[in-house]
């Protein structure tokens, strides 16, 4: 069986959750690889309808097997808070079908606090943090300074880990915020509210992918976010601190010998962004508001109102080669049915020069779009189930996208339940 990568082509919040939910039937793993609980995967089933931030979008199919992996951050607090949410509608997770890596480093109370207390220091030049603790957590994780989550399985060790770390994590909150430092007592009673709760699910998943992998099982890998936040090829600095795009996957899975067969890249029909930093085609006023209506758009985790716009053809072209996309789900394309004529961002100008190339993140606050327009629709299509059901605008406007990103699209999505959906 192949491998497969869901991910996200522009900022997050292109709909990889619906996207997981809908072909897990074809897999026997999915495997979240990177990031917290600072972004929401939303889905919706027979269940009911879900914000998931850390749990794998997987978690609803029976027989499927879930994993945290080793490059995820684990707050066990959110976490554990999530899981009795979901399982009070409904869904088993028991450590049978959830898994979470004995590698993965845990993400404790202090760096919420660190991060609420950077973005404050920061004032207007914050980064448009959601406040997780993100940052801190993976600045401390490349120091060597975090708690791994196969620690909760030798107390003794634990308790001299943490008495370490409290002891250097107190200097910064002391002396460079003038915040209040932890006790070992706080520390302990948090271990013990949340840390020994998800302690029955943590185990050796390297050992549990790589026997999958031996008897050919198919896998999934869930990425967090979307290109144009990964750390190292997003709009650095307003990123996320880890890398979202498909080639990490291995990596952050557990599973550094996977070969990834299939990337899906995930693409709203127009653009959305949560948080700061430059969003070339933004729109504003009456005309934001409305899109922003329509599409619901507002922030799973923080329920902040998005930054909407057009769809962006420079950042989704950019966001199909960084990511190394295969193929393309294109979502929300119901949203636009409002619209007489649909905007799009076809092209930027920087400096008075027309140009299809993503810019280096020093530029971008000077790009500007270039946009064009295509005819609207004008009616309701959510729920047409086939390709040649759909208006003729509608078909040409997906052709026109496919076109200038350089991707085939082979899924259509005209509304967020799972047989919302249209396979070209």
């Amino acid at each position: 069986m192949s491998n497969c990568a869901i991910v996200g082509i522009n900022w997050g919040d292109e709909g990889k959750g619906r996207m997981v939910d809908l072909i897990t039937k074809d897999y026997d793993m999915v495997v979240r690889y990177q990031g917290g609980g600072n972004a929401g995967h939303t889905v919706v089933n027979e269940y009911g309808k879900f914000a998931l931030h850390l749990l794998p979008s997987g978690i609803f199919r029976p027989g499927v097997i879930n994993i945290l992996g080793n490059g995820v951050a684990v707050d066990c607090e959110s976490l554990w808070t999530e899981i009795e949410a979901v399982r009070s509608q409904g869904v088993s997770i028991t450590p049978e079908n959830l898994k979470i890596s004995d590698r993965a480093s845990l993400l404790l109370p202090w760096h919420r606090d660190l991060d609420s207390l950077e973005e404050a220091r920061l004032a207007d030049k914050k980064y448009g943090s959601t406040k997780q603790g993100i940052a801190p957590f993976y600045s401390d994780k490349f120091q060597k300074k975090t708690v791994m989550a196969g620690e909760l399985l030798y107390p003794e060790q634990l308790l001299e880990r943490l008495s370490s770390l409290r002891e250097w994590k107190n200097l910064t909150l002391q002396k460079v915020y003038g915040a209040e430092g932890y006790t070992m007592k706080q520390l302990m009673s948090w271990i013990q509210d949340f840390g020994k709760k998800i302690q029955p699910f943590v185990c050796d998943t390297g050992a549990v992918l790589r026997k999958a992998q031996s008897e050919g099982k198919a896998i999934l890998f869930e990425a967090q976010l979307g290109a144009l936040r990964d750390l190292d090829y997003g709009i650095y600095p307003y990123t996320t601190s880890s890398n979202s795009i498909a080639a990490y996957a291995p990596v952050g899975s557990g599973l550094p010998t996977a070969r990834i067969d299939e990337v899906i890249g995930v693409v709203k029909a127009y653009s959305s962004c949560v948080g700061e930093g430059p969003f070339t085609c933004e729109l504003f006023g009456e005309e934001a508001e409305k899109l922003r209506d329509a599409g619901s758009e507002y922030g799973a985790k923080t329920g902040r109102p998005r930054r909407v716009g057009p769809i962006d053809l420079v950042a989704t072209r950019y966001g199909v080669q960084v990511q190394g996309a295969t193929n393309i789900a294109l979502t929300k394309l119901d949203v636009l049915s409002y619209l007489d004529e649909i905007p799009i961002c076809a092209h930027y100008e920087i400096h008075g020069q027309q140009t299809d190339e993503f810019p280096f993140p020093t530029l971008l606050g000077e790009a500007k779009p270039v946009m064009e327009t295509m005819p609207g629709w004008k009616c309701d299509i959510s729920g047409i189930h086939s390709w040649e059901a759909l208006p003729e605008a509608a078909r040409k406007y997906v052709e026109y996208v496919e076109q200038a990103i350089g991707c085939h699209i082979g899924y259509v999505s005209v509304g967020p339940e799972r047989d919302a959906i249209i396979i070209r």
